[in-house]
C-alpha cells in the first residue's frame, strides 16, 4: 500500500528538532523497512536482494537496495537534512544580573527576527563519562525553556524602519532555570535521565516550539525546518516503496547529509568522502573492475533535492521575469549559469520526461540576472563523485525563517516522482 505521504511527514518533521534526531527517525523507517545497518569500521557484507544503510556521525545517511538483476548505475537522490538555528556554545551560561541566558552562536545563514518572542527548546548530543566509559546520547529536551525577548518598540522607534540584528548582544536567550543556579552540565544530566558520571561535551542547538500545522483550508504546510526535512523525508518515502519489489533495474540510493547550511565542508558534508567511499565500498563488494565502476557512474543520475523559492506575493520584483513558481504547482527545476544549481539540458530532460510519464506538473526556476542565489549540495556533491545531475525542489516561501511554507499537494508530487526516480 503506498504511503499517505503528507501526514507521514509531517509526523517526521514534528520529531526531528535536529540532525541527530532527522538521522534517528530515518534509521528507524529503514529498520522497519527490513533494511539492514552497516558499520564503516567493518567489511561491507551485502549480497543481491539486500537492502542497508550506512550512517555517519549520527547526522548522514546513505541507503541503497541492490535489486537481483540489478543494471550497471544508479539512481541516486541527495538531501541535506540541517537547518539555519543557533549552536550552543560549550560553556554556555551567562550571567545578567538576576537573569541567566545561554550563550549561542548562529549556524546557516537565518532570518534573525523570526527568531524573536517564540518559545525555544534545545535538542542534540550529548557525550558523557561514567566510570572511565564515554557514550554518546541523543537529547531532546522538548519543553519551552527558552526566549529571545524582542526590545520593546518605546525603546527603538526606529525597529519598523529597518534594524540591523546583531547575534553576540540581540540573539540571546533567557534560561530562567532556577532550580540549578546556572549549572548547565547538571541540568543536562537530568533531563538526560542519567543518574551518574559526567557531560564532558555537547552539540545542541536551538529550535522554535512550532508543530507541522496546515492552513488555508489544508492546501498550506507551515512547519520548521521545511528547508530540507521536507525534501529529506519525502525522497526517504518515495525510496523505500521503490524498493519494497524492486527485482531489477538500476541501484537506488537514498542521501541525507549534515552541515549543508555552513558549506559542507566536514567529515560527514556533501564535500566529504563519505558518499565516495561508501559507493567504492558497494562496487567492490559486488566486486565490479575499474572499467565497470566508470560504467556504472556513466549510466548514473542523481536529484540534489533542496527546496526552491517560489514567487513571492508581496514581492513579485524579486522573481526572474520569466519565472513563475508556484506553491502547489508541482516540482521546480532549479537552473543557474554559475553552476550553483547543477540541471542542464540533459538532465533537465530527464526530469522532464519522468515527470510527464506520471502526469505531473514542472516549473522551473532561475533566479533574476542582478540577484545572488543560495547553491545547494549537488554542485559539492559532484566534486567528489561527478555523475549527470539535476538540482529540483518543493516551492516554498520564506527559507530559511525559523517557520517556513510550502504547498502541501507538493510533498506527495515530490515523493512520487522520486520514487518513480528510484524504480528507473
Amino acid at each position: 500500500m503506498p504511503f499517505d505521504y503528507l501526514p507521514v511527514t509531517m509526523e517526521l518533521l514534528g520529531r526531528s528538532h535536529s540532525p541527530f534526531h532527522a538521522v534517528y527517525q530515518m534509521q528507524q523507517a529503514l529498520l522497519s523497512s527490513d533494511f539492514t545497518k552497516l558499520e564503516e569500521s567493518k567489511r561491507f557484507d551485502v549480497r543481491r536482494g539486500g537492502k542497508y544503510f550506512i550512517t555517519r556521525n549520527g547526522t548522514s545517511i546513505i541507503a541503497f537496495m541492490i535489486p537481483e538483476n540489478a543494471a550497471l548505475g544508479l539512481r541516486l537522490a541527495a538531501t541535506h537534512n540541517d537547518s539555519p538555528t543557533f549552536a550552543v556554545k560549550p560553556n554556555p551560561v551567562l550571567k545578567k544580573g538576576s537573569v541567566t541566558s545561554i550563550n549561542v552562536e548562529p549556524y546557516g545563514g537565518g532570518i534573525y527576527y523570526s527568531w524573536f518572542d517564540r518559545p525555544l527548546s534545545m535538542a542534540g548530543r550529548v557525550i558523557v563519562n561514567i566510570n572511565g566509559e564515554t557514550f554518546a546520547t541523543v537529547v531532546d529536551i522538548d519543553e519551552d525553556i527558552l526566549i529571545i525577548p524582542s526590545l520593546a518598540i518605546h525603546q527603538n522607534r526606529e525597529v519598523n524602519k529597518g534594524y540591523e540584528f546583531n547575534a553576540a548582544r540581540d540573539m540571546v536567550p533567557l534560561w530562567l532555570d532556577h532550580d540549578y543556579e546556572g549549572d548547565f552540565s547538571s541540568y543536562l544530566m537530568q533531563k538526560c535521565g542519567i543518574e551518574e558520571g559526567e557531560i564532558i561535551a555537547h552539540d545542541l542547538s536551538l529550535y522554535v516550539r512550532e508543530e507541522p500545522r496546515l492552513i488555508c483550508e489544508g492546501s498550506l504546510l507551515v512547519a520548521p525546518r521545511l528547508d530540507d526535512l521536507a525534501s529529506s523525508y519525502t525522497s526517504l518515502l518515495g525510496f523505500i516503496e521503490a524498493c519494497e519489489n524492486k527485482t531489477e533495474g538500476y541501484i537506488p540510493v537514498f542521501v541525507s547529509l549534515d552541515n549543508e547550511e555552513v558549506g559542507s565542508l566536514t567529515a560527514q558534508g556533501a564535500n566529504s568522502d563519505f558518499l565516495r567511499r561508501t559507493l567504492n565500498r558497494l562496487f567492490a563488494a559486488l566486486e565490479l573492475d575499474e572499467d565497470e565502476k566508470g560504467i556504472a557512474l556513466t549510466n548514473s543520475i542523481m536529484l540534489s533535492v533542496d527546496n526552491a523559492h517560489a514567487n513571492h506575493p508581496n514581492h513579485p520584483e524579486k522573481a526572474d521575469p520569466t519565472t513563475k513558481v508556484a506553491l502547489n504547482g508541482g516540482i521546480v527545476i532549479k537552473y543557474n549559469a554559475d553552476q550553483r544549481y547543477t540541471s542542464n539540458s540533459l538532465s533537465a530532460a530527464y526530469v522532464k520526461n519522468l515527470a510527464a510519464k506520471l502526469g505531473q506538473p514542472i516549473q522551473e526556476f532561475t533566479n533574476r540576472s542582478d540577484l545572488r542565489g543560495g547553491s545547494t549540495l549537488g554542485n559539492i556533491s559532484n566534486s567528489e563523485v561527478s555523475i549527470l545531475s539535476a538540482d529540483i525542489g518543493i516551492a516554498q516561501l520564506a527559507m530559511h525563517s525559523s517557520v517556513e511554507t510550502c504547498g502541501a499537494e507538493d510533498i506527495a508530487h515530490m515523493a512520487v516522482l522520486l520514487k518513480a526516480h528510484y524504480l528507473g
